[in-house]
């Protein structure tokens, strides 16, 4: 038996992603799971067709670009918040008011992700609630214990006993691992304090940051120990 190769020796096609019409179902377990998107993570030629793939969106909730982008603008929220006249265009289309913006300030809150054009009309999106969110929940620094670790995911599940001891969320483990200074063979089981709204309901609403080490320092590479 001769085995053909060559142009006669052709790549079985990937099977199509069931919930998209754009992508591989390869594609978007990988866009899933990463904070490039099924954009950043395919070739050039065809990044515009899987540009706006729902699969991997910031829009879709648990993929790894939303979960980003709650980290954004909570920190956003917290750390460099909107001008006062900027939030409060931003509040009334909370509210559902028709507001008015002779300013102009709309583009701002576009800019951000804050808010969106509807039908002609200014109207705020979820990741607007999301920063309105982290401006008016308390949030506190916790102590957070790291349950497990998805290499393959990019993930970790983190306990958070102030808000539920018997249950985890999901984190970003690239977000731990650059706000500790740890590697991810040392999470597993480790304690760190976070800070977070522990006092929320709803386990999408919980957002931790800012990670850091409680009482044990960093660890040292070996090239700075020598």
């Amino acid at each position: 038996m001769i085995e053909t190769f060559g142009p006669e020796c052709v790549r079985p096609a990937q099977r199509d992603c069931p919930r998209c019409t754009c992508c591989t179902a390869v594609l978007c377990e990988r866009g899933r799971t990463s904070i490039r998107r099924c954009y950043g993570l395919t070739s050039e030629e065809t990044r515009t067709a899987v540009e706006f793939c729902p699969c991997s969106a910031a829009s879709t909730r648990h993929t790894a670009s939303w979960r980003m982008e709650q980290v954004r603008a909570t920190r956003l929220a917290r750390e460099l918040p909107l001008a006062h006249d900027v939030e409060e265009l931003l509040r009334a289309m909370a509210a559902g008011a028709r507001v008015e913006d002779p300013d102009e300030l709309f583009p701002q809150l576009k800019l951000r992700g804050l808010a969106q054009l509807v039908h002609g009309l200014p109207a705020i999106t979820p990741l607007g609630h999301t920063y309105l969110a982290a401006r008016d929940d308390v949030r506190s620094p916790t102590g957070v214990r790291v349950v497990d670790v998805d290499l393959k995911a990019r993930t970790v599940q983190v306990e958070v006993p102030a808000w539920r001891p018997d249950e985890t969320v999901t984190v970003l483990l690239d977000q731990v691992l650059v706000d500790t200074g740890f590697p991810d063979d040392m999470l597993s089981g480790r304690w760190f304090e976070a800070e977070a709204n522990y006092e929320t309901s709803d386990a999408d609403r919980l957002v931790l940051t800012s990670f850091r080490a409680t009482g044990v320092p960093a660890p040292v590479s070996a090239d700075e120990a020598t």
